[in-house]
């Protein structure tokens, strides 16, 4: 039922319309905006899949080859080895703007260009393992930032989706229905006064018809 502190005059009937044309109107770009966000966020999700996999898997053969120099080299020579690196590595975090979502993006530079520099230690005391080890972390690097890149993205594109989601609901099943149906009651209540206005002026009509009918029949 309608809220019974509706005023049902012309000038609310035509407020009520110009809100319903904005309700409906944002109840579309929203459902358009849902429905881009979430065919991003599943292509985010399956590159999600892809790094995590990818990550996994060079971190598991870094693992291994460290855990072969150990067995070949020993722990407190692997240590020294890697006690004073010569790269070092400057992440720089930014955002960028996708559908109202502010998504990380990060951008990493080397100390130097030069690949080499990766190794810190000298290649006749260390074992090749060491060397296989140190490769796989320098490979995965740039795949570990996309990856916390995609994550972050993943979860405020989740929080932005759920958020639309609630707004879409709110105009469809709340907002929409509440101003047809006001609408629609205003339009009956004004109908419904035009009747009674014709009625009383018919009837008025009729004592006028009647009354001139009744003046002239006394005359004679």
């Amino acid at each position: 039922m309608p809220a019974t502190n509706v005023n049902p005059t012309r000038m609310e009937l035509t407020r009520l319309k110009k809100k319903l044309v904005t309700a409906r109107r944002g109840h579309k770009l929203l459902k358009d905006k849902r429905d881009e966000l979430m065919r991003r966020f599943l292509e985010l999700v399956k590159e999600n899949k892809e790094l995590r996999l990818k990550v996994e898997k060079g971190i598991a053969e870094a693992n291994r080859g460290f855990a072969l120099a150990e067995a070949v080299m020993g722990s407190e020579a692997v240590k020294t080895a890697l006690l004073a690196p010569k790269q070092s590595v400057s992440v720089d975090a930014s955002s960028k703007n996708v559908m109202s979502v502010n998504v990380p993006v990060f951008d990493y530079k080397t100390r130097t260009a030069d690949k080499s520099d990766i190794f810190s230690y000298g290649y006749v005391s260390t074992s090749a393992d060491l060397d296989t080890a140190v490769s796989s972390l320098a490979k995965v690097f740039p795949d570990m930032l996309r990856l916390a890149e995609v994550e972050k993205s993943c979860a405020l594109m989740a929080a932005e989706i759920e958020k639309t989601r609630r707004r879409v609901n709110a105009l469809e099943h709340v907002m929409i229905p509440d101003y047809t149906e006001k609408i629609h009651y205003i339009t009956m209540k004004l109908d419904e006064n035009e009747r009674s206005t014709q009625i009383r002026l018919l009837k008025v009509k009729d004592m006028v018809i009647k009354k001139n009918y009744d003046a002239k029949h006394a005359q004679k």
